[in-house]
């Protein structure tokens, strides 16, 4: 998404060409293979730029992940998860990055007017066309991806591998449901945002609200902050990371990457020293005292069902944390 920076998304990053190829030779060096994008990233200019970033030369070692569902122009068609719009979009998204086939080709949104077996049906399509590997959702609710599933189960056609999904220690709202979901379904869990636009990257303390960058282009997409709950966090970030002599960022990115079904998290790093700091949160590991602080701080009151499920139920269904989190 910090490829471009086009329009709403010149806040997020404008980094063109020449700067992503250096980025992406320091991700390969640290092993780092998979890289996200989706055909609205700065109107198309995101994909473009990624492909003549990687190249024709490296193109078989690396994971290229993107997405469709989003508009793309003022036509009826130019939207959504309907065959003739899928079909279009994502044989613009092959021009655009430069090669054949996508390795991880993902609905942005669910489309509520668009049935599940048109959408699967041109999905399983693109796969058996040799034009996409494999398929996963982004953005869906449990319901959504269960009864995709359900579809692709009955009509025996490619299911989604992967759930693309918003996950931080800010907004833990996909433990009551999403996660569970993937735990039962064997769906790989990819996080974007996974600091919160910024808001937990360590730059932001009590009394420094955002007053620019990222966060202040998409403010809305977050709703109301709570801004003291924000400060509690990071205040306990701040301790663990002084303590293991790691940065802010480094400590979220670990704490996500050891929850259950996490395959990947997606870092939007915008420049180099952004990008060598968020390779730092691996290769080491958080206590189990400090990982009961930080779901402490960062707890969030559940939701109907699942806070009956738990309290009357517990032996049966406790809380994901409790269930299949450890420190192996």
């Amino acid at each position: 998404m910090t490829f471009g920076g086009v329009e709403m998304f010149k806040n997020i990053g404008s980094t063109q060409v020449q700067e992503a190829r250096k980025l992406i030779d320091i991700c390969l060096e640290a092993g780092v293979n998979l890289f996200d994008t989706a055909d609205m990233y700065s109107f198309g200019q995101s994909e473009t730029i990624l492909g003549q970033a990687i190249g024709k030369e490296r193109r078989d070692k690396v994971l290229i992940a993107t997405k469709a569902f989003m508009r793309m122009g003022p036509g009826v068609h130019d939207t959504g998860l309907s065959r003739m719009h899928l079909l279009k979009a994502c044989e613009d998204s092959l021009k655009r990055l430069g090669t054949d086939y996508i390795d991880l080709y993902q609905v942005h949104n669910f489309d509520m007017h668009t049935p599940l077996e048109e959408t699967l049906n041109t999905l399983d399509q693109l796969v058996r066309d040799g034009k996409v590997r494999y398929i996963g959702c982004s953005n869906y609710s449990a319901w959504h991806a269960m009864k995709a599933m359900a579809v692709s189960e009955k009509y025996r056609i490619q299911p989604y591998i992967t759930q693309q999904i918003y996950y931080s220690l800010l907004t833990r709202d996909i433990e009551n449901e999403l996660i569970p979901f993937a735990l039962d379904q064997h769906l790989g869990t990819i996080v974007w945002s996974p600091l919160s636009f910024g808001l937990l990257s360590g730059k932001y303390k009590r009394g420094q609200k955002p007053t620019e960058g990222r966060y202040t282009e998409i403010e809305g997409i977050l709703g109301a902050v709570d801004w003291e709950r924000l400060y509690k966090i990071v205040d306990v970030l701040e301790e663990i990371a002084k303590a293991k002599s790691k940065t802010v960022s480094q400590v979220n990115l670990n704490w996500i990457l050891r929850r259950p079904t996490i395959s990947s998290v997606i870092i939007g790093a915008r420049t180099e020293s952004q990008l060598r700091d968020n390779l730092g949160a691996v290769g080491w590991k958080l206590t189990e005292e400090e990982v009961r602080r930080l779901e402490e701080v960062s707890a969030q009151p559940e939701a109907y069902p699942v806070w009956h499920q738990h309290r009357f139920a517990g032996e049966r269904n406790p809380p994901v944390a409790k269930a299949y989190v450890t420190t192996a």
